[in-house]
Protein backbone atom coordinates (compact mmCIF):
# COMPACT_ATOMS: atom_id res chain seq x y z
CA UNK A 1 0.00 0.00 0.00
CA UNK A 2 1.14 3.16 -0.77
CA UNK A 3 0.29 5.98 1.97
CA UNK A 4 1.07 9.59 1.52
CA UNK A 5 0.42 13.42 3.41
CA UNK A 6 -1.41 15.67 1.28
CA UNK A 7 -2.81 19.42 1.37
CA UNK A 8 -6.78 19.69 1.71
CA UNK A 9 -8.35 22.89 2.02
CA UNK A 10 -5.20 24.40 4.11
CA UNK A 11 -4.71 21.38 6.13
CA UNK A 12 -2.08 17.91 6.13
CA UNK A 13 -4.77 15.00 5.62
CA UNK A 14 -3.60 11.04 5.41
CA UNK A 15 -4.68 9.46 1.79
CA UNK A 16 -3.87 5.81 0.25
CA UNK A 17 -2.69 6.40 -3.12
CA UNK A 18 -4.23 3.53 -5.89
CA UNK A 19 -3.15 3.72 -9.49
CA UNK A 20 -3.15 7.29 -10.73
CA UNK A 21 -5.96 8.43 -7.78
CA UNK A 22 -6.15 8.68 -4.21
CA UNK A 23 -8.44 7.68 -1.57
CA UNK A 24 -8.94 10.00 1.39
CA UNK A 25 -8.41 8.30 4.71
CA UNK A 26 -11.20 7.14 7.32
CA UNK A 27 -11.35 10.48 10.14
CA UNK A 28 -9.71 8.39 12.85
CA UNK A 29 -6.01 8.44 10.99
CA UNK A 30 -5.11 11.93 12.16
CA UNK A 31 -2.03 12.07 10.54
CA UNK A 32 1.25 9.06 9.13
CA UNK A 33 1.97 8.79 12.81
CA UNK A 34 -1.22 8.05 14.25
CA UNK A 35 -1.38 5.40 11.22
CA UNK A 36 1.61 3.83 11.37
CA UNK A 37 0.92 3.36 15.48
CA UNK A 38 -2.77 2.04 14.59
CA UNK A 39 -0.89 -1.39 13.44
CA UNK A 40 -2.03 -4.30 10.87
CA UNK A 41 -5.56 -3.54 12.40
CA UNK A 42 -5.11 0.37 10.67
CA UNK A 43 -3.56 -1.79 7.62
CA UNK A 44 -6.72 -3.85 7.27
CA UNK A 45 -9.32 -1.46 8.48
CA UNK A 46 -7.11 0.79 5.33
CA UNK A 47 -7.61 -2.14 2.42
CA UNK A 48 -11.61 -2.56 3.18
CA UNK A 49 -11.62 1.26 3.11
CA UNK A 50 -9.89 1.76 0.12
CA UNK A 51 -11.93 -0.95 -1.92
CA UNK A 52 -14.99 1.02 -1.44
CA UNK A 53 -14.19 4.86 -0.92
CA UNK A 54 -14.58 7.41 -3.43
CA UNK A 55 -11.55 8.27 -5.73
CA UNK A 56 -10.20 11.54 -7.31
CA UNK A 57 -6.76 11.92 -9.34
CA UNK A 58 -3.90 12.26 -7.37
CA UNK A 59 -2.94 15.34 -9.80
CA UNK A 60 -5.52 17.20 -8.30
CA UNK A 61 -3.82 17.38 -5.03
CA UNK A 62 -0.61 18.36 -3.10
CA UNK A 63 1.37 16.46 -1.86
CA UNK A 64 3.54 17.22 1.38
CA UNK A 65 5.97 15.23 3.09
CA UNK A 66 4.75 11.94 4.02
CA UNK A 67 5.63 12.63 7.70
CA UNK A 68 8.22 15.02 9.37
CA UNK A 69 9.95 12.76 11.79
CA UNK A 70 11.48 14.80 15.04
CA UNK A 71 14.51 13.83 13.83
CA UNK A 72 15.75 11.68 10.96
CA UNK A 73 18.87 9.11 11.77
CA UNK A 74 21.25 8.76 9.07
CA UNK A 75 24.00 6.95 7.87
CA UNK A 76 26.59 7.61 5.54
CA UNK A 77 29.79 6.10 3.56
CA UNK A 78 27.25 2.94 2.85
CA UNK A 79 27.66 2.03 -0.41
CA UNK A 80 30.93 -0.09 -1.68
CA UNK A 81 31.27 2.20 -4.47
CA UNK A 82 30.90 5.50 -3.37
CA UNK A 83 33.68 4.76 -0.66
CA UNK A 84 35.67 4.38 -3.53
CA UNK A 85 35.35 7.19 -5.33
CA UNK A 86 35.77 9.73 -2.38
CA UNK A 87 38.33 11.36 -0.02
CA UNK A 88 37.80 9.00 3.50
CA UNK A 89 37.84 9.27 7.05
CA UNK A 90 39.50 6.47 9.11
CA UNK A 91 36.28 4.82 10.06
CA UNK A 92 34.84 4.93 6.00
CA UNK A 93 33.10 1.95 5.45
CA UNK A 94 34.33 0.39 8.55
CA UNK A 95 31.30 1.65 11.18
CA UNK A 96 28.25 3.28 9.98
CA UNK A 97 28.38 6.97 9.77
CA UNK A 98 25.97 8.77 12.06
CA UNK A 99 24.54 11.96 11.32
CA UNK A 100 20.95 13.00 11.88
CA UNK A 101 18.58 16.15 10.33
CA UNK A 102 16.10 17.56 12.05
CA UNK A 103 12.10 18.46 11.18
CA UNK A 104 13.62 21.64 9.75
CA UNK A 105 15.37 19.72 6.70
CA UNK A 106 12.44 17.91 5.54
CA UNK A 107 10.66 19.33 2.52
CA UNK A 108 7.90 17.45 0.04
CA UNK A 109 7.93 16.26 -3.41
CA UNK A 110 8.11 19.19 -5.78
CA UNK A 111 9.16 21.64 -3.31
CA UNK A 112 12.21 23.51 -3.61
CA UNK A 113 15.72 23.11 -2.28
CA UNK A 114 17.53 26.15 -0.97
CA UNK A 115 20.72 27.28 -2.92
CA UNK A 116 21.72 29.72 -0.17
CA UNK A 117 25.43 30.73 -1.24
CA UNK A 118 26.49 32.14 1.95
CA UNK A 119 26.30 28.14 3.51
CA UNK A 120 27.57 26.48 0.53
CA UNK A 121 28.62 26.99 -3.14
CA UNK A 122 29.05 23.00 -3.25
CA UNK A 123 25.52 22.00 -3.16
CA UNK A 124 24.84 18.06 -3.74
CA UNK A 125 22.36 15.27 -3.73
CA UNK A 126 22.61 12.13 -2.45
CA UNK A 127 19.55 9.36 -3.02
CA UNK A 128 18.86 7.00 -0.44
CA UNK A 129 16.74 4.27 0.66
CA UNK A 130 14.81 5.73 3.84
CA UNK A 131 13.27 2.99 6.36
CA UNK A 132 10.40 4.10 8.49
CA UNK A 133 9.92 2.17 11.70
CA UNK A 134 6.39 0.88 12.41
CA UNK A 135 6.96 -0.96 15.97
CA UNK A 136 9.16 0.71 18.61
CA UNK A 137 12.01 -1.16 20.16
CA UNK A 138 15.34 -0.55 21.79
CA UNK A 139 18.44 -2.82 21.06
CA UNK A 140 16.57 -4.49 18.11
CA UNK A 141 18.52 -8.11 17.12
CA UNK A 142 19.70 -7.28 13.30
CA UNK A 143 17.71 -10.81 12.58
CA UNK A 144 14.22 -9.02 14.42
CA UNK A 145 15.28 -6.08 12.90
CA UNK A 146 12.99 -5.96 9.60
CA UNK A 147 9.99 -6.61 12.11
CA UNK A 148 10.00 -3.11 13.13
CA UNK A 149 9.62 -1.51 9.91
CA UNK A 150 6.18 -0.04 8.73
CA UNK A 151 7.25 0.73 5.06
CA UNK A 152 9.84 2.39 2.69
CA UNK A 153 10.20 6.09 1.33
CA UNK A 154 12.93 8.12 -0.54
CA UNK A 155 14.82 10.81 1.17
CA UNK A 156 17.28 13.13 -0.64
CA UNK A 157 20.31 14.06 1.35
CA UNK A 158 21.07 17.16 -0.28
CA UNK A 159 24.59 18.37 1.20
CA UNK A 160 27.11 20.78 1.28
CA UNK A 161 30.33 19.76 0.47
CA UNK A 162 32.61 22.43 1.30
CA UNK A 163 31.17 22.30 4.57
CA UNK A 164 31.64 18.70 4.62
CA UNK A 165 35.11 17.55 3.72
CA UNK A 166 38.14 18.56 5.86
CA UNK A 167 41.87 18.38 5.04
CA UNK A 168 45.14 19.39 6.55
CA UNK A 169 48.05 19.78 5.42
CA UNK A 170 49.53 15.89 6.01
CA UNK A 171 46.58 14.53 4.11
CA UNK A 172 44.31 13.86 7.04
CA UNK A 173 40.48 13.85 6.53
CA UNK A 174 37.63 14.01 8.51
CA UNK A 175 33.91 15.24 8.25
CA UNK A 176 31.81 17.86 9.86
CA UNK A 177 28.69 16.14 9.69
CA UNK A 178 26.92 18.71 11.58
CA UNK A 179 27.00 21.89 9.49
CA UNK A 180 27.10 20.03 6.09
CA UNK A 181 23.90 18.27 6.89
CA UNK A 182 21.66 19.57 8.46
CA UNK A 183 20.28 22.78 7.16
CA UNK A 184 16.68 23.96 5.62
CA UNK A 185 15.56 22.22 2.77
CA UNK A 186 18.28 19.26 2.64
CA UNK A 187 15.81 16.49 3.36
CA UNK A 188 13.64 16.16 0.30
CA UNK A 189 11.50 13.19 1.94
CA UNK A 190 8.58 11.42 -0.28
CA UNK A 191 6.44 11.20 -2.52
CA UNK A 192 4.69 8.74 -0.04
CA UNK A 193 5.79 5.37 1.84
CA UNK A 194 5.36 2.16 0.50
CA UNK A 195 4.80 -0.19 3.28
CA UNK A 196 7.18 -3.20 3.56
CA UNK A 197 5.17 -5.92 2.68
CA UNK A 198 4.69 -4.42 -0.58
CA UNK A 199 8.58 -3.93 -1.33
CA UNK A 200 9.70 -7.15 0.29
CA UNK A 201 13.74 -7.62 0.62
CA UNK A 202 14.84 -4.10 0.78
CA UNK A 203 18.46 -5.16 -0.14
CA UNK A 204 17.09 -5.86 -3.65
CA UNK A 205 16.06 -2.74 -5.18
CA UNK A 206 17.65 0.06 -8.38
CA UNK A 207 18.09 3.02 -6.75
CA UNK A 208 18.77 5.75 -9.79
CA UNK A 209 19.29 9.76 -9.56
CA UNK A 210 19.02 12.33 -12.16
CA UNK A 211 19.28 15.91 -12.85
CA UNK A 212 18.26 17.45 -15.17
CA UNK A 213 17.51 14.41 -17.07
CA UNK A 214 20.80 13.00 -16.98
CA UNK A 215 21.67 9.78 -15.14
CA UNK A 216 24.16 10.42 -12.29
CA UNK A 217 23.63 7.53 -10.31
CA UNK A 218 22.88 3.98 -10.98
CA UNK A 219 23.23 0.84 -7.76
CA UNK A 220 21.72 -1.82 -5.98
CA UNK A 221 20.71 -1.74 -2.48
CA UNK A 222 22.30 -5.17 -1.98
CA UNK A 223 25.86 -2.46 -2.72
CA UNK A 224 25.01 -1.22 1.07
CA UNK A 225 28.17 -2.04 3.40
CA UNK A 226 25.76 -2.22 6.44
CA UNK A 227 22.06 -3.92 5.46
CA UNK A 228 19.06 -2.41 6.48
CA UNK A 229 18.61 -4.67 9.08
CA UNK A 230 21.94 -4.08 10.58
CA UNK A 231 21.57 -0.16 10.45
CA UNK A 232 18.23 -0.58 12.58
CA UNK A 233 20.21 -2.84 15.43
CA UNK A 234 22.50 -0.25 14.98
CA UNK A 235 20.51 2.92 15.79
CA UNK A 236 18.14 0.94 18.73
CA UNK A 237 21.70 0.62 20.66
CA UNK A 238 21.47 4.63 20.54
CA UNK A 239 17.85 5.08 21.57
CA UNK A 240 14.55 3.47 21.53
CA UNK A 241 13.22 3.52 18.18
CA UNK A 242 9.53 5.41 17.93
CA UNK A 243 6.99 4.73 14.99
CA UNK A 244 7.41 7.46 12.44
CA UNK A 245 11.66 6.73 12.74
CA UNK A 246 12.96 7.73 9.57
CA UNK A 247 16.47 5.78 9.12
CA UNK A 248 18.58 7.21 5.65
CA UNK A 249 21.07 4.26 4.38
CA UNK A 250 23.85 5.73 2.52
CA UNK A 251 24.27 6.83 -1.08
CA UNK A 252 26.17 4.89 -4.12
CA UNK A 253 28.62 6.06 -6.46
CA UNK A 254 27.79 9.20 -9.02
CA UNK A 255 27.83 12.15 -7.06
CA UNK A 256 28.93 15.24 -7.99
CA UNK A 257 31.62 14.95 -5.12
CA UNK A 258 33.28 12.35 -7.23
CA UNK A 259 34.33 14.75 -9.89
CA UNK A 260 35.49 17.26 -7.43
CA UNK A 261 39.70 16.63 -7.01
CA UNK A 262 39.96 19.52 -4.72
CA UNK A 263 38.17 17.92 -1.95
CA UNK A 264 39.13 14.08 -2.92
CA UNK A 265 37.30 13.07 -5.36
CA UNK A 266 37.44 9.81 -8.00
CA UNK A 267 34.99 9.55 -10.63
CA UNK A 268 34.75 5.99 -11.18
CA UNK A 269 31.59 5.61 -13.14
CA UNK A 270 29.16 3.86 -10.59
CA UNK A 271 29.13 0.36 -10.09
CA UNK A 272 29.06 -0.32 -14.07
CA UNK A 273 25.26 -1.56 -14.13
CA UNK A 274 24.17 1.53 -16.13
CA UNK A 275 26.45 4.17 -17.69
CA UNK A 276 26.45 7.61 -15.62
CA UNK A 277 27.03 11.18 -16.72
CA UNK A 278 29.17 12.56 -14.21
CA UNK A 279 28.77 15.99 -13.18
CA UNK A 280 30.26 19.16 -14.21
CA UNK A 281 29.72 21.18 -11.22
CA UNK A 282 27.55 21.22 -8.36
CA UNK A 283 24.13 21.68 -8.06
CA UNK A 284 22.69 25.34 -8.99
CA UNK A 285 19.31 27.27 -8.90
CA UNK A 286 16.86 25.95 -11.77
CA UNK A 287 18.67 22.38 -11.53
CA UNK A 288 15.52 19.09 -10.97
CA UNK A 289 16.43 16.48 -9.17
CA UNK A 290 14.90 12.79 -9.14
CA UNK A 291 15.59 10.36 -6.59
CA UNK A 292 14.10 6.86 -7.66
CA UNK A 293 13.69 4.08 -6.19
CA UNK A 294 12.43 0.58 -7.39
CA UNK A 295 8.86 -0.52 -6.14
CA UNK A 296 8.79 3.36 -4.80
CA UNK A 297 8.67 5.62 -7.49
CA UNK A 298 10.36 9.13 -8.03
CA UNK A 299 11.05 12.32 -5.44
CA UNK A 300 11.57 15.35 -7.21
CA UNK A 301 12.62 18.81 -6.11
CA UNK A 302 14.12 21.99 -7.77
CA UNK A 303 16.67 23.96 -6.96
CA UNK A 304 16.07 27.41 -6.08
CA UNK A 305 17.02 30.69 -4.62
CA UNK A 306 17.59 31.66 -1.21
Amino acid sequence: MKVCTFVDAGRERLGFIVGADIVDAPAQFADMKAFIQSGSDGLRLARDHVAKAPRRPLSSVKLAPPIRPATMLCSGSNYRDHNKEKANTPISGKEPEFFVKTADCVIGHDESIIYDEKLTKKLDAETELAVVIGKPGRHIPVERALEHVFGYTIVNDVTARDRQVRRNEQGFTWYELGRSKCFETSGPTGPWIVTADEIGDPQNLRLRTRINGELRQSSSTANMIFSCAHLIHFFSANMTLQPGTIIITGTPGGTAWSTDAELGGKWLGGDGTEPLVPAKRYLLPGDVIECELEKIGVLRNTVGRG
